[in-house]
């Protein structure tokens, strides 16, 4: 009897991706799932999107893939990577620089209203 192929399996054991260390996401300690798929992102030249995305993809992907059939255990493993890979992200990112202060309502920074220019109205004629 023939196999039912998995292209969920293939696409995690061949990504076009990303090059995935063996059983990286089999492993029991989500630091290093966390650090593999990042470095495995990082040194890939073939990911569309940079390589906090392709890791969190890649990640996502698998435990959404195996479903049911990935123990709760593992599961959680999984589940703390993503977080740790978020950290990581949050950490390395370039600190986003300060805006101007925003106009509040109505007010210039320096507290003062601006003034309006005033149209004349037309007046209606009574007829």
């Amino acid at each position: 009897m023939p196999t039912k192929k998995k292209w969920s399996a293939d696409v995690t054991k061949h990504s076009n991706a990303l090059d995935l260390d063996k059983d990286v996401f089999k492993q029991r300690n989500a630091g290093k799932v966390a650090h593999s798929l990042e470095h495995s992102a990082d040194k890939s030249t073939r990911k569309k999107s940079d390589s906090y995305r392709s890791a969190m993809s890649m990640l996502t992907f698998y435990i959404n893939r195996a479903g049911k059939n990935l123990p709760e255990s593992q599961k959680k493993i999984l589940e703390r990577a993503k977080k740790i890979l978020r950290q990581d992200h949050e950490k390395n990112a370039a600190p986003k620089s300060k805006s101007p202060a925003r106009v509040q309502s109505g007010k210039r920074r320096d507290g003062t209203k601006p003034q309006t220019k005033s149209s004349p109205r037309r007046q209606r004629s009574s007829k």
